[in-house]
């Protein structure tokens, strides 16, 4: 009988503590952690043809005319204007790829993604194929981008990209 009491008092016991356990998910990166795994995986070529393809942004007036009416988010693209007169557009049915174009719509940089759901990386390319950046984006809100050697350019939070030392150095007006 005492060891049946025993066994119950022990049971009670362990079930609040239990019950009070919480899981969360997520990861948590920081300036250095970010750096490691970006570093620590191989980049990939970027693929030329896709390149040539879109070596021109063919809605260019179209585009610059919903960055001043304040529209991001289209039907069949998203666009993200940069305080340097730079936008990229990202199309819904390539999400793997940003196209980064000058206010004239000259491809600048190509951008690819290993992944689409948090947190993924991202590598931007020069349009002759070399290695400009990459990222590690952990959240809609927030991106590291690091120098291909692993030097930090920038860290976005939201709408605004910090250096190393916590100055703006750059924003953005965007969605997703």
């Amino acid at each position: 009988m005492l060891k049946y009491f025993l066994l119950i008092i022990v049971i009670f016991s362990i079930i609040p503590v239990q019950a009070e356990t919480i899981l969360t998910g997520g990861v948590n990166y920081n300036v250095q952690s970010a750096r490691e795994e970006l570093l620590q995986t191989p980049q990939k070529k970027l693929n030329a043809f896709l390149v040539a393809e879109n070596i021109t942004d063919k809605n260019n007036s179209e585009n610059l005319k919903y960055f001043l009416k304040g529209n991001v988010e289209l039907k069949d693209r998203i666009l993200a204007f940069f305080s340097d007169s730079t936008y990229a557009v990202m199309y819904n049915n390539d999400k793997y790829h940003v196209w980064y174009y000058a206010k004239n719509g000259k491809l600048i940089y190509t951008e690819e993604k290993d992944g689409l759901e948090y947190p993924y990386k991202s590598y931007k390319y020069s349009t002759s194929g070399k290695l400009v950046n990459m990222g590690l984006r952990v959240s809609k809100e927030e991106t590291f981008i690091y120098t291909p050697e692993g030097k930090l350019i920038a860290h976005w939070l939201r709408d605004k990209a910090f250096d190393e030392h916590g100055n703006v150095i750059m924003t953005r007006k965007y969605s997703e």
